[in-house]
């Protein structure tokens, strides 16, 4: 009775799912219960990568529906039974030209779009708000260097739950930004490597000691999306989520003059100095 309990529960809610077109999902910006595929996209680049990820899962089912057909009539066409005398054919330029062209041309057919993926994803254009993440064990700090204020973010414990927040993902204080601008995100770790990733954003990159990497996205809707350190980085590694809201431009103005009072800081380095000022914890 539980197995079809679950099985009528998963298929109802993947059902819901692609009825919805994942609109459900977007508006979360978390996991679900016996989800399939990836999280519905909140910008642009999550768009383009679930379009990839649904071009090349095509392209693989065909190619081995191709190979499995192949290897049907072999088995039917040329078994012992059916064909008492084999071929002795040792050459064929036309079949050999085929087996060598066409997987010349589904490899520049999945080389086109993974580059230009690629090159939309570092190129990072004109920012309207960067943040600076810090990976530190085991909890994020989020520093807003044109504002010159920095808070550190830690995972919500079970017990301070509030109805609606989603248990290890969660946080006390949430990295706000405005819904259809550029974040600009820079991402260093404070000790050991980390990794910044938010799947609804498309994002996901290491925060290393010493060194600066740098990412974007540009959210295209409301709502709070989670996601998790996703590098192996000690004992508490399942423990630091990311919760990213994103705002209107009014409220996100509230926020930041609130955030300006309340965290302000005067001594902050310029962002593009956090590579020579930021050291491993002793």
């Amino acid at each position: 009775m539980l197995v079809l309990k679950r099985l009528i529960a998963f298929v109802a809610t993947n059902l819901a799912v692609f009825g919805s077109g994942g609109f459900a999902l977007a508006q979360t910006g978390q996991p679900h219960p016996w989800q399939l595929g990836l999280q519905a996209a909140a910008t642009p680049v999550m768009d383009d990568i679930i379009w990839f990820h649904d071009f090349l899962l095509y392209l693989i089912t065909a190619i081995t529906l191709f190979v499995l057909a192949l290897l049907v009539i072999v088995m039917v066409k040329f078994n012992a039974k059916s064909n008492p005398v084999p071929s002795r054919t040792t050459h064929n330029t036309f079949i050999e030209v085929i087996w060598t062209v066409v997987p010349v041309l589904i490899l520049v057919a999945v080389a086109v779009p993974s580059f230009r993926l690629l090159f939309y994803e570092l190129k990072v254009p004109t920012a309207d708000v960067t943040v600076k993440a810090t990976g530190k064990q085991w909890f994020w700090s989020y520093q807003y260097p044109d504002a010159k204020f920095e808070f550190d973010s830690l995972m919500t414990q079970t017990k301070d739950l509030k109805p609606g927040q989603p248990r290890l993902l969660s946080v006390d204080n949430e990295m706000v930004v405005p819904v259809n601008k550029v974040v600009h995100v820079l991402t260093v770790g404070a000790d050991v490597i980390h990794s910044f990733a938010v799947p609804a954003f498309g994002i996901k990159i290491d925060a290393i000691p010493g060194r600066v990497n740098e990412t974007w996205f540009k959210a295209e809707r409301v709502g709070t999306y989670y996601g998790q350190c996703s590098q192996l980085c000690g004992r508490d590694h399942a423990f630091m989520p990311i919760a990213v809201r994103v705002v209107s431009d009014q409220e996100y103005a509230t926020w930041l003059d609130g955030a300006k009072k309340k965290y302000a800081q005067d001594n902050l380095p310029n962002p593009n100095m956090i590579a020579a000022v930021d050291k491993p914890a002793q």
